[in-house]
């Protein structure tokens, strides 16, 4: 098979790509019979594939090293072009919607493509654009800060994404150290980290009045392809995150806080620490990780063993942390070979084994439906796509001691209560988003004023002591990457991670049963809307008050009487 860097990379002519699907649009226009209109729609998914893995391609190896300047020119035509791509695509879309054929469509196809379509157009209009291309350049203003940071600690200098390992360093004093040094650094950018977004809220919202809107939200809600719930169902998820789990996590660092002899709320700092001998880390290197990874996908399932062997040989997984790399990690598709990418940033901690779990869960998922046409039914919408990833971290506990050695009865403790804790903090930032739309005429020092105030509904086990401004002064909102290139992408996470949580349970009582449950979700890929994924799998909806309730009481219990006897 050919290797990722293999893969051949030339700047289309945009010009040439807007040609050739308006000229497949006037196909479909024209068509005579539902097998000529048909003919052109599958064109048009080829096309898409091919426009997917070449803008793919440039965006994966700028990330790789942004000071590289090809690729960062690549990406900066990319910018420019995809609004304009978009514009031409919609057309298209447009034509599919008003087709003579459109029964026949949704007989081969399905109905989804159709709904999807019509909040797709939604999103656009040709007085956009420019807007459009401005919004991309200031994500990737944002992309390019962060990825420059060089964070001075201990007479030498590293990246935020190899600052994460100091942070959680056992010794009270080197810990809190390393925090002051990322706060110092994001808050010495604090002036272009507000200018960003306070550019990027305000060129969102002329965009949704331009479309019509009111403000951004629903717009935002359309971009992110909701299809089978709104604001209230989600504002609903959120009344039931603060009354169910927001007490189960503060009873999490209570806990802590007793192991580590510190009085609770704790610093930042101290709630890194999950134990007092220090947080659960992997038993060995990159390689070691990546072995044992196989060695977990290979007993897994014959499918899994394929795919990962497929990511090995490919060079498909980008996991280093080095200087002038993006951070946070990703996967996506280069469709027209057929497989994922993973990209990511090790950094000496438990993160990294979870990367090849999370990431490696997308990449199944997008392999086990890779042929499908449309490409769109590939993946399912972001909240559907984090069921794949939160929930295979779980089917790896199995495999704990191979991944941690020593150290996996740590990690299976921390991971099921990270999973709880993270909800509430994903929770805030998307009520945090909801109110920044809500008024895009707040300046920054009332956005910092708003986050500081939900940590208090949210993250009450969060002492803003002063020590470091970044985070007291309510500036912490300014690390989470999807606020500035996603808005609303996060409470995916937060309904995924309960989804997860039902697997997990699953898990406890027959691990077979659970992966059968976990492949007839998966194998649908996203040929349907997230609620009846969930329910042709059997799988309870998080919008069920019910649901969230009762993975609660099942963890809360299981993290009770979990035996740390001989953890310090």
């Amino acid at each position: 098979m050919i290797k990722f860097s293999e893969m051949k990379y030339d700047r289309p002519n945009i010009d040439d790509l807007k040609k050739q699907i308006e000229e497949l649009t006037e196909q479909l226009k024209n068509a005579s019979s539902y097998q000529e209109a048909n003919e052109s729609f599958v064109a048009l998914d080829k096309l898409n594939r091919h426009i997917g893995t070449i803008d793919a391609l440039a965006h994966i190896r700028h990330d790789i090293d942004t000071r590289d300047a090809f690729y960062d020119a690549e990406v900066t035509f990319w910018d420019e072009a995809t609004p304009l791509l978009q514009e031409s695509a919609m057309k298209f879309t447009d034509a599919l919607l008003h087709s003579p054929y459109r029964s026949d469509f949704e007989k081969e196809y399905g109905d989804l493509m159709f709904v999807n379509a019509e909040i797709a157009l939604k999103t656009f209009s040709e007085e956009i654009v420019e807007d459009l291309q401005v919004e991309n350049k200031l994500t990737s203003e944002y992309v390019k800060l962060l990825a420059s940071a060089q964070v001075p600690f201990e007479d030498k200098t590293y990246t935020l994404a190899q600052m994460t390992a100091f942070q959680t360093d056992l010794d009270d004093e080197r810990r809190l150290k390393a925090w002051k040094a990322v706060g110092g650094w994001y808050k010495a950018q604090q002036s272009e980290l507000d200018r960003i977004y306070d550019e990027l809220v305000k060129v969102r919202t002329n965009i949704a009045k331009k479309l019509g809107y009111k403000n951004y939200i629903e717009l935002g809600y359309y971009r992110m392809g909701r299809n089978c719930y709104d604001q209230n169902d989600v504002k609903q998820f959120r009344e039931a995150v603060q009354e169910f789990l927001v007490p189960v996590a503060s009873e999490v660092y209570k806990a802590q806080a007793t192991r580590l002899g510190k009085t609770y709320p704790m610093s930042y700092a101290d709630n890194a620490l999950d134990f007092r001998s220090g947080n659960a880390k992997p038993a060995g290197n990159a390689d070691d990780i990546l072995a044992a990874g196989k060695k977990f996908y290979d007993a897994l399932s014959p499918e899994t063993s394929e795919f990962f062997r497929t990511m090995l040989d490919g060079e498909l997984m980008d996991v280093l942390s080095t200087e002038g790399k993006s951070g946070g990690g990703y996967c996506t598709g280069i469709y027209d070979y057929g497989v994922p990418f993973i990209f990511a940033n090790f950094n000496g901690t438990q993160g990294d084994v979870e990367v090849v779990t999370h990431e490696a869960g997308h990449a199944f998922a997008a392999y086990m439906n890779r042929d499908r046409v449309p490409m769109d039914y590939i993946w399912p919408t972001m909240e559907g796509s984090e069921v794949h990833s939160m929930s295979m971290e779980f089917f790896a506990e199995d495999y704990a001691e191979d991944f941690f050695g020593k150290d996996a009865r740590k990690y299976k403790y921390s991971h099921l209560a990270g999973s709880l804790t993270f909800i509430p903090y994903g929770t805030m930032v998307d009520h945090f988003q909801h109110i920044v739309y809500e008024k895009p005429e707040m300046t920054p020092a009332e956005r910092h004023a708003t986050w500081k105030e939900l940590l208090g509904i949210y993250q009450p086990w969060m002492k803003l002591d002063g020590d470091i401004p970044f985070y007291s002064e309510g500036m912490a909102w300014q690390k989470q990457s999807h606020i500035y290139e996603v808005p609303f992408y996060y409470i995916d996470y937060c309904l995924a991670q309960t989804v997860a949580l039902q697997f997990w349970a699953m898990i406890q009582d027959d691990q077979k049963e659970a992966w059968k449950k976990y492949m007839a979700y998966t194998t649908q890929g996203g040929t349907r809307v997230f609620t009846e994924l969930l329910k042709n799998a059997n799988i309870d909806s998080p919008f069920e008050k019910a649901t969230l309730e009762n993975v609660c009481k099942k963890a809360s219990t299981y993290l009770e009487e979990y035996d740390l006897e001989g953890i310090q």
